[in-house]
């Protein structure tokens, strides 16, 4: 406990890292003791790190895999002591429209993760490094704190702060299925076709496009084919002037 204020101490005051954690601490809520954790937890695969080290070291993908554990299951503890009555597929749709993509990048954008980004990483910034942030972010929080501070974290810090669960309750994000009741009430066809499957920093990445008699009308990739056809999906009622929530 004392090695740890310390550092704490140090880091704030003494370190060379020390402006870097002035900015962590009003994010976090706390000094960090170990900054170099929360430093990896903001350097994305594409920067430029050090070569001394093995390329899982080198990156925050390991922390995005933890915190998207732990993250994940606070949600879920969560909701299911928020909503003492629900059932378990308002539960499930609840908490995936809380740790999907798209609600992360919108978190880690209000979080302004990207000024530690910019600062970490020599690239560009792309809107899904903002999400694999808040991911990495609890994971290096949960390594540095253990699980019932993180927990607290992310209720406070993140839930309760960046997120309005009362507009996600009423909020539909089944693109698909909109887009298919859309169609079939306006006598429509529609067809998601796979245009291609690739590789992406070593990862399958697909193209999926949506056709409407026989009209490409948008086209979407992702890592993901289901997530690829939602957002194909999503640019289509777009298109057609549908509102998503109202189609």
């Amino acid at each position: 406990m004392i090695l740890k204020s310390y550092k704490r101490f140090y880091n704030y005051f003494l370190s060379k890292d020390k402006a870097l954690t002035r900015k962590l601490v009003p994010i976090i809520g706390f000094v960090p003791a170990n900054i170099n954790l929360f430093k990896l937890a903001f350097s994305h695969r594409s920067g430029s790190q050090e070569d001394n080290q093995p390329t899982a070291l080198r990156n925050n993908e390991r922390l995005e895999y933890l915190g998207d554990a732990i993250l994940g299951t606070i949600v879920a503890e969560y909701l299911f002591k928020k909503y003492p009555h629900a059932q378990e597929g308002f539960l499930t749709k609840m908490r995936s429209k809380i740790v999907k993509r798209t609600t992360l990048n919108d978190i880690g954008e209000k979080m302004e993760l990207d000024l530690l980004l910019s600062e970490l990483n020599h690239t560009r910034l792309s809107r899904s490094m903002l999400g694999n942030a808040v991911e990495a972010l609890v994971g290096a929080i949960y390594l540095e704190k253990g699980y019932a501070a993180t927990r607290r974290y992310v209720i406070k810090y993140i839930l309760r702060r960046f997120l309005d669960i009362h507009s996600l309750e009423k909020y539909d994000d089944n693109y698909k299925s909109q887009l298919l009741e859309w169609c079939q009430k306006n006598g429509k066809s529609v067809e998601f076709k796979l245009l291609a499957k690739y590789k992406l920093h070593k990862r399958d990445r697909f193209k999926v496009a949506v056709l409407i008699n026989g009209e490409k009308k948008a086209v979407a990739d992702d890592f993901n084919k289901k997530s690829a056809e939602q957002l194909a999906a999503e640019k289509s009622l777009k298109k057609l002037g549908i509102s998503s929530n109202n189609p």
